[in-house]
Parts: structure tokens; C-alpha cells; sequence
């Protein structure tokens, strides 16, 4: 147990480092706006880790999916990849790189909100608290962002990236069975190729219009890291802690991403964390924690059952 449970925080930590990473070097990325957009990366991003997943999928243990299967691994792909990556890089785009990491860990809290919806978890008063303590950091950090040019900030951004996070929640907690039915590679084969497909008539315009003339041996580096590392061995690795860990366990891995892509960030003079940040931060990193740490259904459910009254020996005389 304890091996299975190392394997899975390992699994977690390594591929939130990865994400930590990519929010910067995506973001320097797309700083060649003269060369290529938003969702030209996207295709890339997408259709790389789908050849990459095909390739891996040639040598691993050959999985039959049903058609039923299929559809819902269609479904997934559009709000797990295509809506959530495809979004996330056009907020990318017009928001700083600490924004853009710093929303992303209201996840858990998207999350919660739609499993009392869709799976019927109760939603507490420690739930509640927590939704409305983080929603109040992400709703300061979205509308106090500045727009100038220099800082790169504005609230259609940080919009964008929040409807990201959303999209992924949905993937998560809509999905679950799914995630769990089948291994790492063979959902995630399909589920690119699917995402692919679909973004092909949404990014041929952007594919066709990139100047490849003007890449640089570092674009070209940053992109093979968004595709290979972001995109490929990143989600490759989020599927086995998933299955490893309980799932409060794994939501509180959020808080690695934040934490490796402001530290980047600030490093490479791409963005400044000032008081208004921080305080978002905290108050977004408070109501994760709140939320992650309250009760599940299935734990509640237990302590009801534990704290019934036993009628054993009644009308014993």
C-alpha cells in the first residue's frame, strides 16, 4: 500500500512541476505573435501529444473500448482537452503568467460545486464557506487586473482561463468512471485524437498563416516542452494518481502549480507579484484548503451510519 501510494504523490508532484513550467514557457511562446497564435500552439499541443500517445499505445497492452465508450471518450476529450486547452492559451495570451496559474487552482473549488450538481454531493457549510472565500479571490484577481500593455493583465484573459478551469471540472467530475475504466494511454489516445479532430476546422486559418521562417531554436525548444513534457508525459501521469490517491489527496496538488510558475515568472522578469496577487492567492489557496478538507458524501454517509442507535437486545428480557 505504502508503494502505491508513493507511486501516486509521485506520479502528481512530477506532472504539476511539469504545469508549473509550462505556464511560463507558453506564455514566452506566445510572444511570437507575429509568427504564429493562440491556437495554432493549441493544435500543436494537442495533435503532438496524440501522435506521441498513438506511438506509446503500439507497445503497451492493447485495450478494446466499445462504442458506447467511444462517444463518451468523445464528449470528454471536448471539455477535458479541446474547451480547456484551447481557452487557457487564447487567456494565456492576453493575461500574465501568475494569473493565469493562480486561477487555475480554484479546480477543486469548480469542482465541488459541480459534483453537487451532476453527482449529487451535499454541499456543506465548511463547502459553502470555502466556495465563497476562494470565489472572492479569483473574482480580485480577475477584475483588479491590469491592463496596461506592459503588464500584459486584462479581466478578458483571466475570463478566458477561468472558463478553462471550468471546462476541465466538468471533464472531472462528469467523466470519472471513464478515467477509471481504462489505462493512462488508451483513454488518452482517443481523447487526443478526438480533441484533434475537432480542433482541425477551429485552428486551420492560424496553421496555415504560421511563418515558420522566424522560428528560433528556443521557440522550437518551448514548443517541444509544451507538446512532449505539458501535454504527453504530464497527462500520461495525472490518470495514475488519480487512481491512486483519494481524491482530496490529489486536489491539493493545485497549490504546486501557482507556486513553480510565479517563481519562474518573477525569475525571468515576466511578471511582478505584488500585495493585490498575494491577496488573492491567499484567499483563492483558503478556500481550496477549506473545501478539500471538508467531509465527502461517502464519509458523512459512514458517520450516519456509525452514530445510528443499535436495537440489539431491545426486547431482550
Amino acid at each position: 500500500m505504502q508503494d502505491r501510494n508513493f507511486k501516486g504523490h509521485a506520479a502528481l508532484f512530477v506532472a504539476y512541476i511539469i504545469f508549473g513550467l509550462n505556464t511560463p514557457i507558453a506564455k514566452k511562446a506566445l510572444e511570437h505573435e507575429e509568427l504564429f497564435s493562440a491556437q495554432a500552439l493549441t493544435f500543436y499541443r494537442i495533435c503532438g501529444a496524440a501522435v506521441l500517445f498513438w506511438i506509446v499505445s503500439l507497445f503497451t497492452k492493447r485495450e478494446t473500448v466499445s462504442f458506447r465508450d467511444l462517444i463518451l471518450l468523445f464528449t470528454a476529450s471536448l471539455f477535458g482537452i479541446s474547451v480547456n486547452q484551447m481557452t487557457f492559451l487564447a487567456g494565456l495570451a492576453e493575461t500574465s503568467p501568475i494569473d493565469a496559474s493562480v486561477i487555475v487552482t480554484t479546480a477543486p473549488i469548480m469542482t465541488m460545486i459541480l459534483a453537487a450538481f451532476i453527482l449529487k454531493e451535499p454541499v456543506t457549510w465548511k463547502k459553502a464557506i470555502g466556495v465563497l472565500i476562494g470565489a472572492s479571490g479569483a473574482l480580485l484577481l480577475i477584475f483588479t487586473g491590469d491592463t496596461s500593455k506592459q503588464h500584459q493583465t486584462n479581466t478578458v484573459g483571466n475570463l478566458l482561463c477561468l472558463a478553462s478551469v471550468v471546462s476541465f471540472s466538468v471533464y472531472l467530475t462528469a467523466f470519472k468512471q471513464i478515467i477509471l475504466k481504462y489505462s493512462a494511454v488508451t483513454i488518452m489516445k482517443w481523447m487526443f485524437l478526438f480533441a484533434a479532430l475537432c480542433c482541425l476546422p477551429v485552428c486551420w486559418n492560424d496553421i496555415v498563416t504560421v511563418n515558420y521562417s522566424g522560428f528560433t531554436t528556443d521557440l522550437y525548444l518551448e514548443i517541444i516542452y509544451i507538446v512532449a513534457f505539458a501535454s504527453f508525459v504530464a497527462y500520461l501521469l495525472l490518470p495514475i494518481g488519480q487512481k491512486l490517491l483519494r481524491p482530496t489527496i490529489v486536489s491539493m496538488y493545485n497549490y504546486i502549480q501557482p507556486v513553480v510558475s510565479s517563481l519562474v515568472a518573477v525569475a525571468l522578469g515576466m511578471d511582478r507579484f505584488g500585495w493585490l496577487k498575494g491577496s488573492a492567492t491567499a484567499l483563492i489557496f483558503l478556500g481550496v484548503y477549506i473545501v478539500t478538507t471538508s467531509k465527502s458524501y461517502a464519509q458523512l454517509m459512514a458517520e450516519k451510519e456509525k452514530n445510528l442507535p443499535s436495537h440489539k437486545g431491545e426486547f431482550e428480557g
